[in-house]
């Protein structure tokens, strides 16, 4: 099984100006997730910076998904990394680390919990859409996104409306990315096809892939299509699709 992807963040340390102090990257690693020293001291040697410092959720084995959501005061193992060796300490990357968990909206709760919530998922990021207060999961592709299995019960437990999976489209699919959306607090399992859910899509789309005309398809068991035009003078997302009617009749109480 291929393993998932691990966020990153490179952050200038002891500066509040850009490009100035001391780089550092930070990497996420999740708690149950095993990856060698060698792999470790590879990431770092790529980076070619400073230091490398990778973070992991120190988590007791009996902790749930509900009581792992409430914790206050998350803990964390370091470990530091020059291009060429590991070190014991190193003060910058600290900051660094610390700066991150402060400052991002980069969750390892959140992250725990959705990955209990979406089994197969490789996630990129998460993210809380402003209006309909939804978790936008972006995964490594759109053939993750159908491949992705809801754990309805831990959906539940998720903060927020429901949880959207988005990722980019394949390649000569006709489309630019691809989605899901899971709602069972309001009695929807998986909607077959969301207006709302797209107008969040819409935003953060556009601004990845750098044009305000998009094509949707998501992927649900009933598929739909969604032609998304992205107005960002006057703040407004329009949606266009098709329709056919496939009953006709009369209520007669």
């Amino acid at each position: 099984m291929a393993k998932k992807p691990v966020k990153y963040f490179v952050v200038d340390a002891f500066t509040d100006v850009p490009f100035k102090g001391n780089p550092a990257a930070v990497c996420f690693l999740e708690e149950e997730e095993e990856r060698s020293d060698h792999w470790l001291q590879a990431v770092a040697a790529e980076f070619n910076i400073s230091q490398t410092c990778f973070l992991t959720r120190i988590v007791d084995s009996d902790t749930s998904l509900d009581s792992l959501n409430a914790t206050s005061n998350p803990r964390f193992r370091l470990r530091w990394f020059t291009p060429i060796t590991e070190v014991k300490l190193c003060g910058h990357a600290t900051l660094a680390a610390a700066h991150t968990l402060f400052s991002s909206d980069f969750n390892l709760d959140q992250t725990s919990l959705v990955s209990g919530a979406l089994i197969g998922a490789s996630i990129i990021d998460i993210r809380r859409t402003q209006v309909t207060d939804d978790l936008l999961v972006v995964v490594k592709s759109g053939e993750n996104v159908t491949e992705v299995k809801p754990q309805l019960d831990a959906i539940v437990k998720c903060p927020g409306r429901g949880i959207i999976v988005s990722g980019i489209a394949p390649p000569g699919s006709g489309f630019d990315f691809y989605s899901r959306f899971f709602c069972p607090k309001f009695g929807i399992n998986e909607d077959p096809a969301c207006g709302t859910a797209h107008c969040s899509l819409a935003c953060y789309w556009s601004k990845k892939l750098g044009k305000y005309d998009l094509k949707a398809y998501q992927a649900s068991p009933r598929g739909a299509i969604f032609n998304i035009s992205l107005d960002e003078q006057n703040q407004r997302v329009l949606l266009r699709g098709k329709a056919v009617t496939v009953m006709e009749g009369c209520v007669l109480a």
